[in-house]
This record gives C-alpha cells, sequence and structure tokens, in this order.
C-alpha cells in the first residue's frame, strides 16, 4: 500500500480543501468532522468559522464567492434541515457551493432521533437543486471530494458530498452494563 491509501480519509479531505484553494471553513460541532475541523483550525491559509447554526454557512459561502474566495461547509445530515430555506441561495444566485455532510440515521444508527433527517437529507437536498455525491469507503473519499469540489468550482454548481455512517463508523454512546 501507498501512502495515499493509508492515509485517514479526514487528512486527504483537507488535502484537497488546500488543492482546491479552499480559503474558508464553516463548521458546526461535529465528531465526524472534528479531525478535520481541528486540521483547518490550525491551517494559517484557511479561515476556521465556528457557526451558531447551519444556514450561517450558505449565506457565508455566498459572501465568500462573492469576496473572491472558495468555501465549504461542514455540517451533519441533522443540521440539513436547519439550511432547507437557505439552500435555495445557491439556485437562485448561481454561485458554486460545497458542503460535506456526515450521516448519521442509516447503517447502525442508535439514535432512533436522527432518521428521519438522516433518511430525508438526500431528498430535500436533490429538491433545492444540489448534486449528491455520497461514499461510505474511505478509499473513494479524496476522489469523491476531488470530484465534488470540481463540480462545484469548475462547474459552478451546489454540490453535496455525502460521508455515509458506514465511512465515519457507528456511534454508541452507552453500552449496558451487567449488574
Amino acid at each position: 500500500m501507498n501512502a495515499e491509501t493509508t492515509a485517514d480519509w479526514r487528512d486527504q479531505i483537507f488535502e484537497v480543501l488546500q488543492a482546491h484553494d479552499i480559503k474558508q471553513v464553516y463548521h458546526v460541532p461535529d465528531a465526524g468532522h472534528s479531525r478535520l475541523i481541528e486540521q483547518c483550525q490550525r491551517s494559517n491559509s484557511i479561515r476556521c468559522v465556528p457557526l451558531t447554526t447551519e444556514e450561517e454557512g450558505v449565506a457565508l459561502a455566498a459572501g465568500a464567492w462573492l469576496g473572491g474566495q472558495r468555501s465549504t461547509l461542514l455540517m451533519q445530515s441533522s443540521g440539513v434541515g436547519n439550511t432547507i430555506n437557505m439552500m435555495g441561495m445557491t439556485k437562485t444566485l448561481r454561485f458554486p457551493f460545497l458542503t460535506l455532510i456526515t450521516m448519521r440515521g442509516d447503517w447502525g444508527e442508535f439514535n432512533s432521533w436522527q432518521y428521519p433527517m438522516g433518511q430525508g437529507t438526500p431528498k430535500v437536498l436533490e429538491a433545492m437543486g444540489l448534486l449528491l455525491y455520497s461514499v461510505d469507503k474511505a478509499e473513494d473519499v479524496k476522489a469523491t471530494v476531488d470530484a465534488a469540489a470540481r463540480t462545484a468550482f469548475n462547474g459552478g454548481q451546489a454540490v453535496a458530498v455525502l460521508l455515509r455512517q458506514k465511512l465515519i463508523g457507528i456511534k454508541d454512546f452507552g453500552k449496558k452494563t451487567a449488574q
């Protein structure tokens, strides 16, 4: 195996963001994105902006594009519902938009509250005009995020990469213990 196939997939996403000259990354706290968020925070070339709610990231991405910079919004599928009205901006204003979404509500999910938005995320994003790229294997992450960035910034499209739960891992916050 070469270094490219053994590197952590979150490190590969960071490399792709740098290769595509992403200057701003917006996020709310998310365990699935935590390693990537930390890398962006340490970067001297990326401005990492914490959000109070995900829809702020859509407006900031429009402003970044108008200001001549590329950006990316990181969020979890549960936050997609907060962005739906703002996603209309990407279609109406026709600006490149890239979002990376860690998925919940599929592959071994333990939290029943995550299912509705996890299952609805692809449908609502497609309804708002976003192109979807989905990835569930670590070896496909770099190429998928690269293709999505090319589609967004070279093709002028709004694109969401769904980082499936099979990729990010099953969360297990409460293992039952024997008494």
